[in-house]
């Protein structure tokens, strides 16, 4: 068997690198760490002009018609160089979820906009208290042909300038329908949240939203299922932002381990130093093969939970341990806040976080086992 990626898949992920780590430079990620609004709109514009940001659109609507494992390319290029972008909110969120399950006029309205970097677009699926998304405790009570939604979302990256929030609620049936809701529709309001990484989040206040039949996507009976669809795609695209940032990370720490000197010689050289990084080494490889497993068992369709649950965890577990690693061999320079490892440091726990942290992600695949699901 072939595991080698195409010309076409190594060319995108070649042209991501080159646009990204031309201008997501340390000096420009520090400089925008201290602005309010965090992302980089210029470096966002470039890869929109490259046709990066439509890569699984069809091309009707701007896009180029590939898979996951093209965006998960440019997201793990993006995390080489902790680049700024709403990569995950409108491209995975949003856009994947709207081009699978929107109508043609949802469709035609945000992609072409979003994939030439106009139009931005994020969902609502964090609650406090409700650890899964799939079963909301926000509601939807019909309205005649229209439907009020009451509720809370929180951790909704980039709520203040999407154009569409994708809101998973109950409804009366005690079905799951997901709605895109403008964020300056009335009975709507935003609290922002502080995040480990500056990333904007927010919680997101849904007070009687009054929303129409065309806000509605896809069949509001199925939105469970809709969930776990957009669950599984988010899952892959922050695995690969994982495996960005750690390898990237650890390629910092190998370069400065053979130049820092102590007892004249260079600390890579070293028993105990060496044995660290390579076991980072091979947790780094250990993320990389789970998520293209992950992505392989999504892109053709098939019974992907446990596939994805296991790369959930290698990239929760093991980019925690290569990130404390590569601080630890910096040494004291490594809890400088100042220094670039630290916000390689930073930008691991916010993807831990996000994707829920190893131990849970672990009890389920344990529970899998005892269960008798998987082989």
């Amino acid at each position: 068997m072939d595991f080698s990626l195409s010309e076409d898949q190594k060319a995108i992920a070649e042209l991501a690198r080159q646009i990204i780590s031309s201008r997501a430079t340390d000096e420009r990620i520090k400089a925008l760490a201290e602005d309010p609004q965090w992302y980089d709109e210029d470096l966002w514009g470039e890869l929109a002009k490259a046709s990066l940001l439509g890569l699984a659109f069809d091309e009707e609507f701007g896009g180029s018609g590939f898979g996951m494992l093209e965006i998960a390319g440019l997201f793990e290029e993006a995390g080489r160089c902790i680049a700024p972008l709403p990569l995950l909110p409108s491209i995975v969120l949003g856009g994947l979820a709207v081009h699978e399950f929107g109508s043609d006029e949802q469709k035609k309205s945000l992609l072409p906009a979003l994939a030439r970097g106009e139009l931005f677009l994020t969902a609502g699926l964090a609650e406090l208290g409700h650890v899964d998304p799939a079963r909301p405790a926000t509601t939807a009570i019909r309205a005649g042909q229209d439907w009020v939604l009451q509720g809370r979302k929180v951790c909704v990256s980039d709520a203040n300038r999407a154009a569409r929030i994708l809101v998973p609620a109950r409804t009366e049936t005690g079905a799951t329908a997901i709605f895109l809701v403008a964020p300056d529709e009335p009975g709507v309001s935003l609290e922002r949240e502080s995040t480990t990484n500056g990333e904007p989040q927010f919680t997101v206040n849904f007070e009687g939203v009054r929303v129409t039949a065309d806000q509605l996507l896809g069949d509001p009976e199925r939105g469970a299922a809709m969930v776990r669809w957009i669950e599984h795609r988010a899952t892959i695209a922050l695995s690969a932002l994982q495996l960005g940032i750690s390898d990237a990370a650890l390629g910092r720490t190998a370069a400065y381990a053979g130049e820092r000197q102590q007892f004249n010689q260079p600390i890579g050289s070293f028993q105990a130093v060496a044995m660290r990084a390579a076991d980072a080494f091979i947790d780094v490889e250990a993320i990389r093969s789970t998520l293209y497993q992950a992505i392989w068992a999504v892109d053709e369709e098939r019974d992907a939970d446990k596939a994805v649950q296991v790369a959930k965890w290698w990239a929760c577990r093991a980019g925690h341990r290569v990130a404390h690693s590569c601080q630890h061999l910096h040494g004291g320079i490594g809890a400088d806040v100042e220094y670039p490892i630290h916000r390689f440091f930073l930008w691991t726990k916010q993807t831990e976080y996000t994707l829920g942290g190893a131990s849970p992600h672990l009890a389920r695949l344990g529970a899998m086992l005892a269960d008798g699901e998987a082989a």
